[in-house]
């Protein structure tokens, strides 16, 4: 099968850095994108302090102290277009923001690698970028089961789910 998909993702570092976790942060952004049909994206993804995301936790949503993920959406109504088989084509444009500091001690509760739980934010913000949420405990789920769901399919197990120390 030929990927005639467009994405543009991108991993920066503002500090601790796991080894290859660029590649598996692209490929939860990619596998969350494919799964969605999604044709066309640019995602950046920022692996923050607890600190930088406190800021931004509190600047954006007027909420204190650090949270795992954050996921700002860049795109206006003009990234959608139709394509050539008559369908809407939206060009998906965000930020995500992950805590690593966070990432490391929840990977440590429960009891898997830090690149894992880098993985689940990451398909978390993204998740979001798509416009679903986890406002009710019945969204929580759908959203908690497409995630395990994604990651599964990246050979990580059901992070979200997965064993507590």
């Amino acid at each position: 099968m030929e990927d005639d998909s467009e994405f543009n993702i991108a991993v920066a570092y503002a500090c601790g850095q796991s080894p290859n976790a660029d590649r598996l942060i692209q490929a939860a952004v990619r596998t969350t994108l494919d799964r969605h049909k999604v044709s066309k994206a640019l995602i950046s993804v920022a692996v923050v302090d607890d600190a930088h995301i406190a800021r931004l936790n509190q600047t954006h949503l007027n909420h204190q102290g650090p949270t795992d993920v954050l996921a700002f959406d860049l795109s206006d109504d003009e990234g959608t277009a139709v394509n050539e088989g008559g369908g809407r084509e939206t060009t998906v444009e965000g930020e995500i923001v992950v805590s690593y500091e966070t990432a490391a001690r929840e990977a440590y509760r429960r009891d898997h690698d830090c690149n894992a739980e880098l993985a689940l934010y990451t398909v978390h913000g993204t998740l979001h970028l798509l416009g679903h949420n986890d406002h009710s405990p019945e969204d929580a789920a759908r959203m908690h089961q497409l995630e395990d769901d994604i990651l599964e399919s990246l050979k990580l197990g059901p992070v979200f789910r997965g064993k507590l120390r």
